[in-house]
């Protein structure tokens, strides 16, 4: 059970009079959204929670997902401000690390990443790993403004599904990751390690303390019923659409539908795979002296998780 301190609902940032540009990119394979937010006035943009492909099946990385990133920036003239992560992603590597390689932008993620290090380094048994959020430019705190061109952007600490996730707040967009995701999907998932429903319930409280039109761009959409994919709603539409909390109306209501459901939800394929590379900021492990780069996978992790 994580010891999260639960923002309260009131400090909500004044929004500003800016619409930023978001252009969405839905990856297929983990049904996960990748964004670039940018300014209409300067140019300048970020992006926000990029993908680095992997194959599990062959132990294969590509950057298809993230050239697709860089394509779309040069094609739109945009200059690369910021690589932001709102949280350490369980099923999918972080593409951050490559990008800042090939832009030179600055990286960023919520300062509570330190706390997801420490507890998966022990995980994964590395004693010679720097769990301070060096891998990192910038860690954010709750509350801290930063600018993308002349946009103005809030960090909101938003735990719940992880320690660590943090939702960005430019102008009328926000992007609030994994805790609200589509009104006809739902929330996301608490059982991670430090993971808490509780925390998750006043994170979205928080995020629906936002204005009613603001904008709601999801970390990933699951199709329920075989629809297209989907990432955009409103505050306005998911306080009144969003099946989870209509048939939860109180904490105590969501907690228990929460750890319900979480209860029977076998873990996403990649997490053991993901969190090595994610806690590390998207930076594959080191080639060893054959020159060849290895995961560490460790056992019996999560003995107790439903299997598909």
């Amino acid at each position: 059970m994580s010891t999260a301190v639960f923002p309260q609902a009131e400090s909500i940032p004044v929004r500003a009079s800016c619409r930023p540009d978001v252009q969405a990119f839905f990856d297929k394979r983990t049904c996960s959204i990748q964004y670039v937010v940018s300014d209409p006035a300067t140019r300048r943009c970020a992006l926000i929670d990029p993908v680095l492909d992997y194959d599990e099946k062959s132990g294969s990385v590509r950057t298809a997902s993230a050239d697709a990133l860089l394509a779309f920036v040069q094609e739109k003239g945009l200059e690369v401000e910021w690589i932001l992560d709102t949280h350490p992603h369980a099923d999918h590597f972080s593409a951050a690390g490559y990008l800042k390689d090939r832009t030179g932008a600055r990286t960023a993620i919520g300062e509570h990443v330190v706390d997801v290090q420490r507890l998966w380094r022990e995980i994964y048994h590395l004693e010679d790993f720097s769990a301070d959020g060096s891998q990192w430019d910038r860690l954010w705190a709750d509350g801290d403004v930063f600018r993308i061109g002349t946009m103005d952007v809030s960090v909101l600490f938003s735990p719940g599904h992880t320690l660590a996730s943090v939702t960005y707040v430019v102008g009328d967009a926000a992007f609030v990751h994994d805790s609200l995701l589509m009104p006809d999907f739902g929330t996301a998932r608490c059982d991670f390690p430090g993971g808490d429903a509780k925390a998750m319930w006043h994170t979205i409280q928080r995020i629906l303390s936002l204005p009613e039109d603001t904008r709601l761009f999801v970390g990933h959409d699951y199709m329920p019923g075989g629809r297209a994919p989907a990432w955009e709603s409103t505050v306005a539409i998911q306080k009144a659409q969003n099946v989870h909390l209509r048939q939860a109306g109180s904490e105590d209501e969501y907690i228990a539908l929460r750890q319900a459901r979480d209860s029977k939800l076998p873990m996403p394929k990649l997490i053991l795979h993901a969190l090595q590379v994610n806690m590390a900021g998207g930076r594959l492990p080191e080639p060893e002296s054959n020159n060849r780069r290895y995961l560490k996978i460790p056992l019996d992790v999560f003995p107790d998780a439903a299997w598909d």
